[in-house]
């Protein structure tokens, strides 16, 4: 569903060139689940935005579903990012003047078409993330948790092909970040959602079907789940400090 092929990106500072992807090859199918995870430099956030042509890349393609990112106008980008992405940040990226529900509704808003299913579809998710009761509250009157899961039910409201997640419990304690990752759960088995997040936390990793640990612009492994969450956890770990080592 996603494919990134020998994908390479470089910035400039003066004269010098600074390699930051290097031949980056992956693909995501759908109803996956999949975290990317490095330490600091390794790239996670370059490829993140050279996926959501936020960034153009030097060299490779990107196809999303059947369609070429690269090259294309920025007026279908925007349609792209609209219609087949969805994203959730760090910082939610709330509007504070709009309720809880006004805020998931935002991507429909932009489009002009929120009609009787995007009404509908909001109440859904409202349920299913737990957030109903604050429905008509604005995110100032909320928990981080509260606000990131409504975060997550924006990014569903056009029922995108995927997911783009930029470390999602960042700024959230323990608690509020199980929520969160219950949260995209959630959205894979009930709304058949593909998920693609970059985290510097390795427990909320865990819950992924696969991680891709990057190190200096390369994939350094690929580990898919095999065992329950805790057991998974402590191969992330082992495998991040032998990252480290190397």
């Amino acid at each position: 569903m996603l494919h990134v092929k020998n994908l390479y990106k470089s910035y400039r500072s003066g004269s010098k060139s600074y390699s930051v992807l290097k031949g980056i090859d992956l693909t995501v199918a759908s109803g996956e689940f999949v975290a990317v995870m490095g330490p600091s430099g390794s790239g996670k956030s370059t490829l993140l935005n050279c996926i959501s042509c936020y960034i153009p890349f030097d060299e490779g393609t990107i196809t999303l579903g059947s369609q070429e990112l690269k090259g294309l106008d920025e007026d279908t980008l925007a349609k792209v990012r609209n219609e087949k992405l969805g994203f959730v940040f760090q910082d939610f990226m709330l509007l504070d003047g709009l309720t809880v529900r006004e805020n998931i509704l935002v991507p429909r808003i932009i489009q002009g078409h929120v009609g009787k299913d995007a009404e509908a579809l909001a109440d859904q998710m409202l349920s299913l993330f737990g957030i109903d009761a604050i429905a008509d509250k604005y995110p100032a009157d909320i928990s981080g948790g509260e606000r990131q899961r409504t975060a997550v039910a924006r990014s569903l409201i056009n029922q995108p092909l995927l997911i783009l997640a930029d470390e999602p419990t960042g700024n959230l304690d323990s608690k509020s970040s199980h929520t969160v990752i219950e949260s995209f759960e959630s959205a894979r088995t009930e709304l058949g959602a593909t998920v693609f997040m970059v985290t510097h936390d390795s427990f909320a990793a865990s819950f992924c079907d696969r991680v891709i640990l990057l190190k200096d612009g390369c994939i350094w492994k690929n580990l898919e789940k095999k065992e329950e969450n805790g057991a998974f956890h402590d191969r992330l770990l082992s495998e991040m400090k032998a990252m480290r080592r190397e």
